[in-house]
């Protein structure tokens, strides 16, 4: 028996559409890889889009490399994740599945105080699966399920979550392993990491999902199953150069950061410059991130990311009078407006009521940040 595993694919996440295609390509490898091993079946455990509705482009390009490993006669079988789950039931997994692309596998019903997971059977595999869900609301869920056994077959659990044997000794909700049913393989996503203790496995995303996982993970992963030998197979379709610079004057930031990007190879690699510090002269607008990215182009980077959000102004002077957790920002704000004269002030307390804003059942990470600045727009257009 050979089978491969993976998940966390987060089709359609990034922005940047260097990185969303390259995040695609590294799924197409995945598959394309199972198809030249000729594995008997794939598992994917959660997560393969990003959002339970994805971008119609995201899903023409899925269905296709789909297609192409039920041509090979390569059955898939899935589950949901805690992106691409939905609370109403419906997600475009469904879709591939009655395309025949796919077979969702989270079969169960509720007895008593139990969730009993019922098998779906392939040749001499019995494979069980729960979805993910949002917030971990799926935990406390999974202590209470328990298998439908069929006598004499290889048992695979899919579940797309947290368990404590990973996290070690964080507070992070997650499930007691040890109360899970025995199984031959437990095939896990949801934490990016690099697990594989005994026959539970974490596949890994088959690319990271942002920019700390870039630096950390340099690629994606997924495993092949092959009678009793698990491979850990990484996705590096390119190469990531990670730069982080700590500063404390911003004026002369542009020049350092060049000199530093002038002394690597840049040709279609990730560029990711990184910027911490606390700035005692000039602000962060003066670094010229446009000439740093040009720059990177020149010299045929793939990509170019930036992040400033460790890098700060000196924090302002301020002292409180009273101790009143209700009021306490309304004063820190009337305090700073006392010290920093502006006419940009009135905008705060409409700006930061709109950072409470929530993000929406099934809304997109893009989708809600795109409604963020569109209400913060509002707010400016009303003021100027």
């Amino acid at each position: 028996m050979k089978f491969a595993h993976m998940g966390d694919c987060h089709l359609g996440s990034w922005r940047q559409p260097e990185l969303k295609e390259l995040n695609f390509k590294s799924f197409q490898f995945a598959l394309q890889y199972s198809i030249k091993e000729r594995v008997d079946f794939i598992l994917i455990s959660g997560d393969l889009f990003d959002a339970a509705y994805p971008p119609i482009d995201t899903l023409k390009k899925a269905f296709e490399e789909l297609r192409k490993v039920k041509e090979a006669n390569i059955p898939v079988f899935l589950i949901a994740g805690s992106h691409d789950y939905s609370v109403s039931g419906k997600t475009f997994l469904d879709v591939l599945e009655k395309a025949g692309f796919c077979k969702n596998v989270a079969n169960y019903e509720i007895r008593n105080d139990s969730i009993i997971l019922e098998p779906t059977i392939y040749k001499n595999i019995a494979l069980f699966g729960y979805p993910g869900k949002k917030s971990g609301l799926e935990v406390d869920e999974i202590e209470r399920i328990k298998l439908q056994y069929a006598p004499g077959l290889f048992n695979i659990l899919m579940l797309h979550t947290t368990i404590k044997d990973a996290v070690n000794n964080s507070p992070i909700k997650s499930v007691n392993e040890k109360y899970l049913p025995k199984v031959d393989y437990l095939a896990l996503s949801h934490l990016h990491i690099n697990y594989h203790r005994d026959t539970k496995v974490y596949s890994g995303p088959t690319f990271p999902n942002n920019l700390s996982e870039l630096e950390e993970l340099q690629g994606g992963s997924f495993y092949i199953f092959d009678n009793g030998r698990i491979t850990r197979e990484e996705i590096k379709l390119k190469e990531v150069i990670p730069i982080t610079l700590e500063i404390t004057n911003s004026l002369t930031a542009t020049e350092k950061i060049l000199d530093i990007l002038s002394k690597k190879e840049l040709k279609d690699k990730i560029i990711i410059v990184r910027i911490c510090g606390i700035l005692e002269k000039g602000k962060t607008s003066d670094i010229d991130f446009q000439q740093i990215e040009s720059y990177t182009k020149e010299k045929g980077a793939y990509t170019f990311l930036k992040s400033t959000s460790k890098l700060h102004l000196p924090e302002p002077d301020i002292k409180l009078d009273i101790f009143d957790s209700e009021q306490l920002e309304a004063q820190i704000v009337k305090r700073f407006e006392e010290t920093h004269l502006s006419r940009f002030n009135s905008f705060v307390p409409d700006l930061m009521r709109t950072l409470t804003i929530e993000k929406l059942e099934d809304e997109t990470s893009s989708a809600f940040g795109d409604r963020l600045l569109s209400e913060s727009r509002k707010i400016l257009q009303n003021e100027i």
